[in-house]
């Protein structure tokens, strides 16, 4: 078997529990904030990432892109992200490769440009 290809993905924020709990909402986990110092951090729950707060790490609607599966349904997902602050910039859309699903994009609380999933 082979090994995920991705490890890690952090995500920028400039105020952490603003973001913890926009995206605690949004995919529908619990996000707690860990601070250690200068770096404040929310993992996500299974060790695939974090959000995270740092000096130096900065928001962007311009960098990589992750996009998040979303458990309870893309349509609740989008929803739920505008109510908490979020912008959709591409409303969900199938994806043309056969059994792919959908896919959305948005801009969180915190500028950065994130997709969200269902298959």
């Amino acid at each position: 078997m082979m090994r995920k290809i991705i490890s890690w993905v952090e995500v920028p924020a400039t105020d952490i529990e603003r973001a913890a709990n926009f995206y605690s909402k949004v995919l529908n986990i619990e996000m707690k904030v860990m601070d250690f110092g200068e770096e404040k951090m929310a993992c996500f729950p299974n060790g695939e990432g974090a959000i995270s707060q740092s000096p130096d790490f900065n928001s962007s609607k311009d960098g990589v892109l992750v996009s998040f599966y979303t458990e309870k349904g893309l349509d609740n997902a989008l929803i739920i992200a505008i109510e908490n602050g979020g912008e959709i910039v591409q409303p969900k859309t199938k994806i043309e490769a056969e059994g792919r699903g959908y896919f959305a994009l948005i801009v969180d609380t915190e500028g950065n440009k994130v997709g969200l999933y269902e298959d």
